[in-house]
């Protein structure tokens, strides 16, 4: 009998549904055996899709936490709570895959993998969805097999399609903010690409609120740029926004001294290019989800796989701590005005050492 990972999902909102029917649907190994979360409208959705199929639904964590045979859990609920959910999931004995961020703070984000540093025997994870996307890991291996020379710089971004219904308002005031939450993708790219090891020398930042001046109110802007210089002396350039017109536009270019890599830098949803009366046109990838998918369905298949096979998991958690320490950085350089510095073992100083 094939041997399958009894997982339960912690949240069904936008990202827990997605992860939701991943495991259930799209990840053969894997057996979704429960889901939990405290809205009402949630759980009536999860009783239309998840419960005729054996899924078990909780209002209470905790109570799915104790579910017998439980193995895993993903964490897909408010960032707010990623942290408090994982640290209790190790905490029963379970493999956790976190949604990125593990937190909005540097030590709540570090209080997972202290946690998770107590059970070596389990396997956790934080969820950057890019490392598991084919083009990306195309580039990467171009890239480390010297294809590029030594890389040098890294130009990327997240932009988001314009929501006007006011949603990043809200949620910006447990998001972070737009370098913590957008760009902390961009920011492990970067992590990725240049080396785990990667020491930050300074962060600086600059926003607008273009479109949606109450952002403000939550130190927090619509569009921003931040520009982080590393000791080895790399650097990279992040842009983030929440106004795209035309849809989801997420691109990277890795330069260095013999050429560079770039993805995605002409977005296009697929191969479909139009032309009529109006010019010649092609779509883009509407949100997030559209560009990313099959990215997430790779995700729950290796995780699953490190987890029954007991193989080494994709990247090491504690580079998740280092992208929200980076990303919170730029978000108060951003609303401070101020550059920040750091030493090279990672601790804030007042000035640049010359």
């Amino acid at each position: 009998m094939v041997q399958r990972l009894k997982i339960g999902c912690a949240g069904l909102g936008r990202m827990g549904k997605r992860h939701a029917l991943n495991f259930l649907e799209r990840t053969p190994r894997a057996e979704l055996v429960a889901a939990s979360s405290p809205d009402p409208v949630e759980l009536e959705w999860a009783k239309t899709h998840l419960e005729p199929f054996g899924v078990r639904l909780y209002q209470d964590y905790d109570e799915m936490l104790k579910q017998e045979g439980l193995q895993a859990v993903v964490v897909a609920s408010a960032t707010a709570v990623h942290a408090e959910q994982a640290i209790k999931a190790i905490n029963a004995e379970k493999h956790v895959l976190c949604e990125k961020p593990l937190s909005t703070s540097v030590e709540t984000s570090q209080s997972v993998v202290d946690a998770a540093s107590k059970k070596p025997h389990l396997k956790v994870m934080c969820g950057f969805s890019r490392r598991f996307d084919l083009s990306y890991r195309d580039a990467h291996k171009k890239m480390t097999t010297g294809l590029i020379g030594t890389p040098s710089v890294l130009r990327s971004q997240t932009c988001d399609k314009l929501d006007p219904s006011g949603f990043f308002v809200a949620y910006a005031q447990y998001s972070g903010g737009i370098f913590v939450d957008c760009s902390i993708h961009d920011i492990d790219l970067a992590l990725w690409f240049f080396g785990a090891n990667s020491q930050i020398k300074s962060v600086s930042a600059v926003g607008i609120t273009a479109v949606e001046p109450d952002l403000r109110k939550h130190n927090d802007r619509d569009n921003a740029v931040g520009l982080v210089e590393f000791f080895d002396g790399k650097i990279a350039y992040f842009y983030a926004s929440r106004m795209m017109a035309a849809g989801q536009e997420d691109t990277t270019e890795i330069i260095g001294t013999k050429g560079k890599v770039a993805v995605n830098v002409v977005p296009q949803m697929n191969l479909v290019q139009l032309s009529d009366d109006q010019g010649v046109r092609r779509e883009i990838p509407q949100t997030y989800w559209d560009r990313f998918e099959l990215a997430f369905v790779t995700e729950a298949n290796e995780f699953t796989a490190a987890v029954l096979e007991n193989q080494e998991l994709p990247f090491k958690l504690e580079g998740a701590v280092q992208a929200v320490r980076i990303g919170a950085a730029l978000q108060e350089a951003m609303v401070s005005g101020k550059k920040i510095f750091f030493d090279e073992s990672g601790n804030r100083v007042e000035s640049a050492r010359l």
